[in-house]
């Protein structure tokens, strides 16, 4: 196919996808496995900061008489000054190479980005391990680290988002959500085994081993195909054709591939026209065009995108995992620490999956609200035991309080890890059309990471026993940041489940969130502009695993068809007729009342590999006959 070639589509909302394959779900769960880097290097340092080999390395103060004793005195400790550079340096690289992530992926595409975020962030780790008791060294190594995982957690949802089937891209990108409980869990299973190390090890085991995520990511990605919308993006229709060919598991020629071709290439067609971009710094102030008041305005867009990431790190979720290990030192009855740190870690990781299910039954918006509402009275009830239980922060005293607290801490991880961690992410990846996607993920995901510096800055101080020391009263803070999140999610967010990238921009366009819900495609890109086939008709596509059905034309007759494992689809004066054929044979019978009538025999595969589908074909049917 010529690069001008016009790729013509169809006027059927449903077939502008092919059906999904094993080898579609391979490429996105690889992908997925970028959040490795996001949850391991957020896990790992709130162990290390409480470990004595570190603390004394960085004070320069005596061991206490027992430095593996699960209670270390309140003086032996780092300042929280300290703690803050040492966490909050990381969220400042990720915020910038967010930032700089969406630009070169437009440049080199999606997958080189990714590589070369492993490459920048091994890097950092080498500058975190190789020097010891040099804080500088280890700062600037967090803040290159950083950069690098701000590249992969911004371009992986980017490339997720742009290769996922429209069915299951909530499913599966929620997938990083659950890598990134993985990473976590995973941090704390490395640093639970060093803890007591009084060494090197102690430290640099932990950072060390993320040079393994490295190499199995960026080795693995040169491996798997570019996003086709960035070919399209680049006007290179060769190479989008047989990398969305690859991401489908189709034959180039396929219906399937060049129906959706057509529909990216409409879509970014009419995107482009509203969306004139004449320089760099032109295509930047792009993404803040049209009207706050405007749904489907890329300034809109822009401010639902870093709103969401904002009000997800306002859910207070990363406090527990930064300074778990530390606020639970400050419930005094807690025999191990380190322990209930993992404990909730555990349950993000078993509650996560559960977000692959609901997020395509029940959609993006209700789950946000939902679990956005669940994580509010939890946390608020943290605060209320720990100020209606003060002695529950004493060594010894009531033990029944704090795992009251426990357990409800827990409860709002998973409310957390089901709802707001994946979601968020999800209709990051969705919300932006293809001239600023790559810049809007990246924008999106370096608000993330600002709010997370910023939190990481502040949080010690808010419980350092040496600053405000408000331990479980913390609560009370982050259940009412988290309310403002529900809120921020009720008023901004579209439902955009069962969707198409390119018909979420049709549904923001004729929708409100509020009734975003409701909304059904009713017409394609490709119809709008004009490029679809001639007099609609459909391209035959062999089915590689089914035999292949006939459609008639017929009159005003009864029309039996035995057809094998088949769906039978046909257009009657403008209304399609859909029946779903169960087993390996299963007999319809129809009753044409219009003269003349074409039905179109369609095949899909339930449970096999592949479907395809077939223009009508005319045959006679003498009067009173069916056919079988």
């Amino acid at each position: 196919m010529p690069g001008g070639a016009v790729v013509l589509g169809t006027t059927d909302t449903s077939r502008i996808e092919a059906p999904v394959t094993v080898k579609t779900y391979f490429m996105c769960v690889f992908a997925a496995f970028g959040g490795i880097f996001f949850g391991y290097d957020t896990g790992w340092m709130g162990g290390v900061l409480g470990m004595p080999y570190f603390i004394q390395m960085y004070t320069h103060k005596p061991y206490p008489a027992d430095p593996r004793a699960a209670h270390l005195p309140p003086d032996f400790a780092l300042p929280a000054w300290e703690k803050s550079l040492m966490t909050s340096i990381l969220s400042a690289g990720t915020f910038f190479g967010a930032l700089v992530a969406g630009d070169i992926a437009d440049v080199i595409g999606r997958r080189l980005t990714i590589v070369i975020g492993c490459i920048v962030f091994s890097v950092g780790c080498i500058l975190e391990i190789a020097p010891k008791d040099a804080l500088a060294a280890f700062v600037i190594g967090r803040l290159i680290a950083g950069a690098g995982v701000g590249f992969i957690s911004a371009i992986i949802i980017l490339y997720m988002s742009e290769i996922a089937p429209k069915k299951v891209r909530g499913a599966l990108v929620s997938g990083y959500q659950f890598c990134i409980t993985i990473g976590i869990l995973l941090a704390n299973c490395v640093v639970y085994a060093t803890q007591d190390r009084l060494d090197t090890g102690s430290y640099r085991i932990p950072i060390g081993v993320q040079f393994l995520w490295a190499i199995i990511l960026g080795v693995g990605l040169l491996f798997l195909p570019e996003s086709p919308r960035f070919w399209a993006r680049k006007g290179d229709i060769e190479k989008a054709t047989d990398c969305l060919a690859r991401v489908r598991d189709q034959p180039r020629d396929s219906d399937y591939v060049q129906d959706e071709l057509a529909e990216i290439l409409a879509n970014l067609e009419y995107e482009r026209d509203h969306i004139p971009t004449t320089s760099y710094v032109g295509s930047w102030l792009a993404c803040f065009q049209g009207p706050i008041s405007d749904g489907s305005s890329n300034l809109r867009r822009t401010i639902v995108g870093t709103g969401l990431q904002c009000a997800q790190q306002f859910t207070g979720i990363n406090f527990i995992f930064y300074f778990g290990t530390s606020f639970f030192q400050t419930l005094g009855t807690i025999s191990n620490p380190f322990l209930i740190s993992l404990v909730t870690t555990l349950v993000n990781v078993l509650t996560t999956p559960i977000s692959f299910y609901i997020i395509e039954k029940y959609g993006r918006r209700r789950i946000l609200l939902i679990g956005g509402s669940l994580m509010v009275v939890c946390q608020y009830i943290v605060a209320i035991i720990g100020t209606a239980a003060p002695h529950a922060q004493t060594p010894g005293g009531n033990p029944p309080a704090v795992r009251a607290e426990i357990a409800f801490i827990c409860l709002n991880i998973a409310s957390f890890a089901t709802t707001w961690g994946p979601a968020a992410w999800v209709v990051v990846g969705e919300m932006f059309p293809l001239p600023i996607r790559s810049r809007g993920v990246g924008m999106s995901t370096a608000s993330n990471w600002f709010w997370n510096c910023i939190i990481g800055v502040i949080t010690p101080y808010f419980v350092s026993t040496d600053e405000a020391n408000l331990g479980p009263k913390v609560f009370f803070i982050w259940g009412s940041t988290a309310a403002l999140s529900v809120t921020f999610a009720y008023f901004f967010v579209s439902e955009t489940k069962g969707l198409s990238l390119e018909q979420v921009d049709q549904m923001l366009v004729e929708t409100t969130p509020r009734t975003s819900s409701n909304w059904k495609p009713h017409t394609t890109w490709a119809a709008e502009k004009g490029k679809v086939h001639e007099g609609g008709e459909e391209k035959v596509v062999e089915d590689k695993e089914s035999t292949e059905p006939a459609g008639v034309e017929l009159g005003s007759i009864p029309v039996v068809c035995n057809i094998p494992a088949v769906a039978l689809e046909g257009l009657v004066g403008g209304i399609v007729l859909f029946l779903p054929a169960a087993g390996w044979k299963r007999t319809w019978e129809a009753t044409a009342d219009f003269d003349p009538i074409s039905l179109g025999a369609t095949t899909r595969s339930f449970g096999r590999r592949r479907a395809g589908r077939l223009k009508p074909i005319e045959a006679d049917c003498p009067e009173n006959e069916g056919i079988e």
